[in-house]
């Protein structure tokens, strides 16, 4: 060995590759390599299975006992867990297992339904405001900040007075005010994106407004609109499980995780399972939805990427 190759030396195996050069793909699309990282992160991948675990037993979850929501059997009230009732009954001597996830349904779909709605209204609102500019948007987002200074529980309340308690009110007030967030989030998108060059080309070729809103800006904006679709979730699942703690939400005999964990604080010290399953679910499904969130995060947002 002479002198000039001792100056080189081995670098050794090189730690924290990110794994889509792993993978060996040098073409991959946006959408392929966010997916690779996605995969790559453990937590998140618990946490979506734990979702993907949760909406399905939502759905087969009532149909694999033999008793429904609101059968009662006050012989066997407050019973603990065992073979015959896999989480208890409650005080009526209703099975918990069943309500909890007839519980699942109403949670679930409070949450999903309400956080594609602000999806909607956020993504159309806050691109047109970016869009168009000037006092047009300086309108639009002072009325944002208007409707988003309004708690949403005062709009709960107001709304129970005017059209009644329910499912459909709940959806309506977290709709409200919370499309407000998304809104902010696709303006600051649009606001970058309307100086980069392939948007002032489109301008330049006299592409119209609606083509180069729906072609080249909300395209571009996929990648946070989902991360924040997916931090939405969990935030209007706790909202509707809170104010159906509250009495607000949906009505008896209906489950809901809210009413159920209600129904279980005055009786803790006795009967804990009564709050335990209810709450824990509640915690599963933030965390999940938390963790996913996390997860597209760190894989769709440049500045995140190691």
């Amino acid at each position: 060995m002479n002198k000039q190759d001792s100056l080189f030396e081995p670098i050794g195996i090189v730690k924290n590759v990110d794994p889509l050069f792993e993978s060996g793909s040098s073409h991959s699309s946006y959408w392929e390599e966010g997916w690779i990282r996605f995969c790559s992160n453990g937590l998140s991948m618990i946490g979506a299975f734990a979702l993907i675990l949760l909406f399905v037993m939502a759905i087969i979850g009532p149909m694999i006992t033999p008793y429904t929501y609101y059968e009662t059997h006050l012989q066997l009230k407050n019973s603990p867990p065992s073979s015959e009732f896999w989480f208890g009954t409650d005080e009526l001597g209703r099975d918990l297992f069943t309500r909890v996830w007839w519980g699942a349904r109403i949670s679930l779909f409070v949450g999903i339904v309400a956080s594609f709605m602000d999806l909607v209204f956020g993504v159309l609102y806050g691109s047109i405001a970016g869009l168009f500019g000037g006092k047009l948007e300086e309108f639009m987002m002072r009325l944002a900040d208007i409707l988003y200074s309004i708690p949403y529980l005062l709009v709960v309340i107001l709304l129970m007075v005017i059209i009644g308690s329910g499912i459909s009110t709940i959806i309506l007030a977290l709709t409200i005010t919370g499309w407000i967030g998304m809104a902010r989030i696709v303006r600051s998108q649009i606001l970058q994106l309307k100086q980069i060059d392939f948007v002032k080309a489109a301008i330049a070729q006299g592409a119209s407004k609606s083509r180069i809103l729906f072609k080249h800006l909300i395209p571009n904006c996929m990648g946070p609109i989902i991360v924040t679709l997916t931090l939405t979730i969990p935030t209007a699942i706790f909202a509707e499980a809170f104010l159906s703690f509250l009495g607000l939400g949906v009505q008896a005999p209906i489950a809901s995780w809210g009413t159920m964990a209600n129904d279980g604080l005055s009786a803790l010290r006795y009967y804990p399972w009564r709050l335990f399953f209810p709450a824990s679910f509640i915690s599963i499904t933030m965390l999940s939805f938390n963790l996913v969130g996390d997860g597209l995060r760190d894989a769709f947002d440049p500045r995140l990427r190691t």
